[in-house]
């Protein structure tokens, strides 16, 4: 996304924002309608998909300077869905999940179609892919899991439409029914927790009966973009919180080292 558009976008939710602001509030409720007055007062062309300026800044962009100047020491403001057509900006407790370049690199066979990596569109296509293709979430997990549906769009009561990037559901060893919510990150998006509460919360509402482990994804940063990093995520409280973090690099199978097989073995 070009400067000029995350400019543009953030001008529209700043206005919103302090149309609605009065100081010491820790939620403020807006309509998505609210978007094209913002915009005719402010002179600004709307884009044609409204949802883009929303998604925009719930889990790419920053808030603007004045946004944050309003929050106090340890919190941000999100944005949560609060029904249809419907948002509040919300103080939480900041809650931001990176890869941690310290953890320990495990090497997998990489059984990735080399047609798929050629034909990937985006970071976040390309890692739910090749998730899915190494059954990195059976290994990560424990568990015998199977891909049910991509980019599921659903509806939560008392929140509205969300997205889903892929869901999984399985079992163990035990007979334990799961559903896994797997979110995607890729770019500049965040692992926040305004996605994870949203999926959990479809979960319980669709399958009560079956546990819930929502997982992160993305590819590592740095001189550490060849790693899949997954998070089995929880909400504690107003927190987000990572149960179980591990870093995946996916190789041929012939650079795979002995050594390295013996000590995975031990």
């Amino acid at each position: 996304m070009s400067s000029k558009t995350q400019n543009r976008y953030a001008l529209l939710i700043e206005k919103i924002f302090f149309d609605h602001y009065t100081e010491g509030d820790t939620e403020v409720a807006w309509l998505r309608t609210e978007l094209q007055p913002a915009a005719v007062v402010l002179g600004i062309d709307l884009p044609a998909n409204l949802g883009d300026v929303i998604y925009s800044m719930r889990f790419r962009a920053p808030m603007p300077d004045r946004i944050i100047a309003t929050q106090p020491e340890g919190q941000e403001w999100t944005i949560a869905l609060d029904g249809r057509s419907k948002y509040k900006f919300r103080l939480r407790r900041v809650s931001r999940i990176v890869p941690n370049e310290n953890l320990a690199v495990i090497h997998i066979p990489d059984s990735t179609p080399e047609i798929i990596s050629a034909y990937a569109l985006d970071d976040e296509q390309a890692i739910l892919a090749k998730v899915r293709y190494n059954r990195l979430i059976d290994i990560f997990l424990g568990l015998t899991t199977y891909s049910l549906q991509n980019h599921l769009r659903t509806t939560v009561a008392k929140m509205g439409q969300i997205e889903i990037d892929e869901l999984y559901v399985g079992l163990d060893t035990h007979g334990c029914h799961y559903t896994i919510p797997v979110q995607a990150k890729g770019g500049n998006d965040q692992i926040g927790i305004v996605q994870t509460e949203q999926d959990i919360a479809w979960c319980k509402q669709a399958y009560p009966s079956l546990r819930c482990r929502p997982i992160s994804t993305q590819f590592g940063t740095n001189d550490r973009k060849d790693i899949i990093a997954l998070f089995e995520l929880k909400i504690d409280g107003d927190e987000l919180k990572v149960v179980e973090e591990r870093h995946y690099k996916l190789v041929p199978a012939a650079e795979l080292d002995k050594n390295e097989l013996a000590n995975y073995r031990n």
